[in-house]
C-alpha cells in the first residue's frame, strides 16, 4: 500500500511540473496574437510563409502576418500574394520601408522582415496603409542551382586548357 501512495504523490509532482514549464513556455514565447493596425504588401511569391508568422524589425517582433491570398485580378499586380500584416500600434513605419520574406535558419521557418527606411512620412495606421518595397525569398534549391551553374560556366570560361596554353608558348623546331 505504501508503494502506492508514493507512485502517486510522485506522478502528481511530474504533472505539476509538466504543467508549470507549459504555462512557462507558452507566455516566454509570444504565441499570443499581435493586436494592432494592419497594413499590405504583395510579393511575387512567399515560399514557407505562414498566417501567424511574426513579422520582425531588427529581429524584434512587432506583428504578425494575418492572411494572403493570391491576386488573380488582370492588371499589374495579377498573379501576386497579397500579404496582410498586423502591427503593434506603438510602430510606426516610414513609407520607404522594405518588406522581405527571411529564413530564421537553414531547416527553420520563415518570417517577415521589415527594414525601416528614413522618409519622414508614415504609412497610414487605419487599415489602408500598404508597404510598396518588397523583395521575394531566397530559395535555397535556386541558390545551389546558381552555385553549380556558375562554377562550370567559370571553369569553362577561360576557353584554353593549361596544356593548350603550354603548347602556344613553346618553341617551334
Amino acid at each position: 500500500m505504501g508503494r502506492n501512495v508514493i507512485e502517486t504523490v510522485l506522478g502528481a509532482v511530474v504533472l505539476l511540473v509538466a504543467g508549470v514549464f507549459i504555462v512557462f513556455a507558452y507566455s516566454s514565447a509570444d504565441l499570443r496574437k499581435v493586436q494592432g493596425y494592419r497594413i499590405a504588401a504583395n510579393f511575387p511569391m512567399v515560399d514557407g510563409l505562414k498566417e501567424g508568422s511574426d513579422v520582425k524589425v531588427n529581429g524584434v517582433k512587432i506583428g504578425s502576418v494575418e492572411r494572403f491570398s493570391l491576386l488573380t485580378d488582370s492588371g499589374p499586380d495579377q498573379y501576386l500574394v497579397h500579404v496582410v500584416m498586423t502591427i503593434t500600434p506603438d510602430v510606426r513605419l516610414p513609407t520607404d520601408t522594405v518588406a522581405m520574406i527571411a529564413t530564421e535558419s537553414l531547416m527553420g521557418g520563415k518570417y517577415m522582415s521589415l527594414e525601416i527606411g528614413v522618409d519622414e512620412s508614415f504609412i497610414k495606421n487605419d487599415g489602408t496603409g500598404k508597404i510598396t518595397r518588397t523583395q521575394a525569398p531566397m530559395r535555397l534549391d535556386d541558390l545551389i542551382g546558381q552555385l553549380i551553374y556558375s562554377s562550370k560556366s567559370s571553369s569553362n570560361a577561360s576557353g584554353d586548357h593549361p596544356k593548350d596554353a603550354g603548347a602556344k608558348d613553346a618553341p617551334h623546331s
